[in-house]
């Protein structure tokens, strides 16, 4: 059923159509997509784990909010329409199914209906509009009315009240008022995102202390105080074909800067962080069991997922579901692995485009740090490499963020074309693409410059070159500081410009389909998840080079969930609702980066940073003393033409050889990385085992729901053989 209205603006004539389903088609589709209804109410109060430890420690609970009309938790089974009367609610065919569910309803109809050739695909609404026949179809929002009361607020109106203020910074977001607003999907996101803040106080605080230590240490080091003060004993060679002689001396605060970033505490916390993730994910997973049983997800994956309705339009045959009975569209399995294999050599071309562009901001800055030396200008000439390296990432920044709008595009396309035959596994497929990718494209220059920047320079008289221009080297402070930067320019940089949002607010005096059309359209779930994640990436597998990125991540959090809340109340139309059983694919990604956080803080530290080189002066000679020589070699005598003798980074003889000591440290290195490694995934796997995926309570009321959906089968079935039975007895005895 529709109805129409027509609002002409300008000489533009818009046509506003507003579908409804009558009783039985609910009923039809209800059955036909798994749709839960309530058997029974649940009482047992939901409890909120930080809430009970501070009433334990009777600090008073700034974060508790009291939110009006929470809506009731039931246990629930699959829809049936011959056992409608076994259900909460039946009487009222108004209010049985929930508005969001008639939404799903709506969508499933109008997603599989065919409008044109079905080899063409031309099925569904989504197609409609992505070729403009349709401008947009979206359910409508609640519109605002006058409370008399904080109970006769409509849930639009409490989650923008309870929720998307920034008054409501430091408060629990109403989870269940969300669920029943938006669905299960984005109540997830905001679950997962709001947890994930939550334990990254805990990290920006170690951090934060990390770095206060890295102050002191500015003013204590013993090497720092050393080089400071070395005047002109330490005279470096030209960083440049061009370039001059220069003194040690003047990158002192720039070697003071370095110690914020390196130095002992980083191994600590680097420890720290690997555990951190581990436990995190482990306590997130039992979150996510337990959310999923209350919002009656907990199986949707398994056996309650349908196929997508474009699937079910363009499948060439069916099939029989193994574990349902029912008749099923089928796609085969070796027409999709190919176009698979297409896609992934659609990835692999993108990543060697990624590397190009890596190579040319490395030539870039190699050619402005020339360009800067032949000015003549003192101050430009002193600072060159930092303004090379700065800019640098500005410019790494652009490019990440161009390619990024080009794959995503791209991938849409593949991963539409590969056919999947559920929205989990097309989603799935989707991120797993876009993943890898932007892994590449945002972690390459940090790569880089951690592990490979300045490894394959050479040594003055033998100089190795890149397409004839000299392989970069790193600052006369070393590696890290420059990785940090790096760092802090593309973590902080994306985000600010992922927060920079349009803000669109309807007309005022509008209908209620007017203003809804003015808002903007909800693209789903998945930039908001990768923005997360690639953050993720950067606080684990980064971390030893930059203790702030923890506190960085959470002041950004913060204020995420206030604007992505914002976003969906206010400027969002109002999206579909999806289910879902849990974050999906993004789990299986973020335990990735942390076992890899594991492998690469352990060489961060044994190939990148001091530590272990101080570590090993310290043990060797007892004090600090002399550091800053033991880390400089004799340039050889054949590379000046004057008598004068210079030196440069690195554990070589005067013939530009290894010395014994490179050896010796290598192995110290080498067997810290295998020691880290170990150590640390050692307990990681012990924290894996003694916290369990599903608590004990939520086993119980898994056990509890199963026993009532097979009571209100059982009572069906004897109530039929009663049937039956009487029907036998009537007619023996008119027999």
């Amino acid at each position: 059923m529709h109805s129409d209205e027509y609002v002409n603006v300008g000489k533009t004539k818009t046509t506003y159509v507003l579908l409804s389903a009558p009783w039985n088609v609910l009923c039809y589709y209800a059955e036909e997509i798994s749709v839960r209804v309530p058997l029974q109410a649940v009482t047992t109060p939901i409890s909120i784990w930080s809430e009970k430890i501070l009433e334990k420690l009777h600090i008073p609970n700034i974060m508790a909010q009291d939110v009006p009309n929470l809506p009731p938790d039931y246990y629930t089974c699959q829809f049936r329409s011959n056992k409608l009367e076994r259900f909460l609610g039946h009487e009222n065919k108004d209010t049985f199914f929930k508005t969001t569910q008639r939404h799903q309803i709506l969508y499933e109809i109008l997603a599989r209906t065919p409008y044109g050739s079905l080899k063409r695909g031309e099925v569904g609404i989504g197609r409609l509009v992505s070729e403009h026949v349709l401008t947009a179809a979206f359910p409508l929002h609640e519109m605002p009315k006058t409370p008399v009361d904080p109970q006769s607020l409509n849930m639009r109106q409490i989650l923008h009240h309870y929720w998307a203020r920034w008054a409501c910074w430091r408060k629990y977001q109403p989870l269940d008022h969300i669920r029943e607003y938006f669905g299960e999907k984005i109540a997830l996101y905001f679950a997962w995102l709001g947890f994930y803040t939550g334990w990254l106080l805990p990290a920006a605080v170690v951090g934060f202390i990390i770095f206060l230590f890295g102050i002191w240490l500015m003013v204590t080091d013993v090497a720092a105080e050393e080089l400071c003060t070395s005047g002109d004993t330490f005279v470096m060679c030209p960083l440049c074909n061009i370039c001059r002689y220069w003194n040690l001396s003047s990158i002192c605060y720039t070697y003071k800067a370095g110690l914020l970033f390196d130095n002992g505490g980083t191994v600590f916390f680097s420890i720290f962080m690997s555990l951190w993730a581990v436990t995190f994910l482990e306590y997130w997973k039992r979150t996510s069991s337990i959310l999923s049983h209350r919002w009656d997800c907990s199986e949707f994956e398994e056996i309650e997922e349908r196929p997508r309705p474009e699937f079910t339009a363009l499948a060439p045959m069916t099939v029989r579901n193994p574990v349902t009975g029912a008749e099923e569209p089928y796609f085969p399995e070796t027409q999709r692995l190919s176009r698979t294999l297409t896609g992934n050599m659609v990835i692999i071309l993108m990543i060697a485009i990624v590397l190009i562009f890596l190579i040319a901001i490395i030539l870039y800055r190699t050619i402005l740090s020339i360009i800067i030396y032949r000015s003549q200008n003192g101050f430009f000439i002193f600072s060159a490499g930092r303004i090379a390296s700065l800019t640098g990432s500005m410019l790494n920044l652009l490019v990440i963020l161009l390619l990024s709008r080009l794959y995503t595009y791209l991938a849409q396309i593949l991963t539409r074309w590969e056919m999947h035959r559920t929205q989990t596994k097309y989603e799935d497929a989707f991120i797993l693409k876009v993943f890898i990718f932007q892994f590449v494209n945002f972690y390459s220059s940090p790569v880089y410059i951690a592990f490979f920047k300045g490894r394959f320079v050479g040594y003055p008289g033998k100089y190795n070159t890149l397409l004839g221009i000299r392989n970069e080297d790193c600052g006369a402070s070393g590696c890290l500081i420059e990785l940090a930067q790096e760092l802090l320019v593309i973590m902080v940089g994306k985000q600010v410009i992922s927060n920079i949002q349009e803000f669109v607010l309807p007309e005022p005096g509008l209908s209620p389909w007017e203003a809804n059309y003015q808002l903007l359209v909800c693209e789903g779930l998945f930039d908001e998840y990768l923005e997360m994640v690639l953050q993720f990436g950067f606080i684990t597998i980064f971390v030893a080079a930059c203790p702030l990125a923890p506190l960085f991540a959470l002041i950004n959090n913060w204020v995420e969930v206030r604007l992505d809340a914002q976003k969906f109340v206010c400027e969002y139309r109002r999206p579909v609702v999806e289910r879902a059983q849990d974050i999906g694919i993004w789990l299986t990604i973020l335990k990735f980066i942390s076992y890899l956080a594991v492998i690469t803080n352990a060489f961060l530290i044994a190939f990148t940073s001091d530590f272990l080189p101080r570590l090993f002066y310290r043990y060797t000679t007892g004090s600090m003393r002399g550091y800053v020589n033991f880390t400089l070699s004799v340039a050889p005598a054949n590379y000046t033409q004057s008598h004068m003798t210079c030196r440069y980074r690195g554990l070589k003889d005067d013939k530009g050889q290894p010395t014994q000591d490179y050896y010796h440290l290598l192995a110290i290195r080498l067997s810290f990385v295998i020691i880290f490694e170990h150590v640390v995934l050692l307990i990681g796997r012990i924290i894996d085992w003694m916290v369990p995926d599903i608590p004990e309570e939520v086993e119980i009321k898994v056990k509890r729901e199963h026993y009532m959906a097979k009571e209100a089968l059982a009572e069906n079935q004897a109530s039929f053989l009663e049937t039956i039975i009487d029907g036998c007895n009537c007619y023996e005895k008119i027999y």
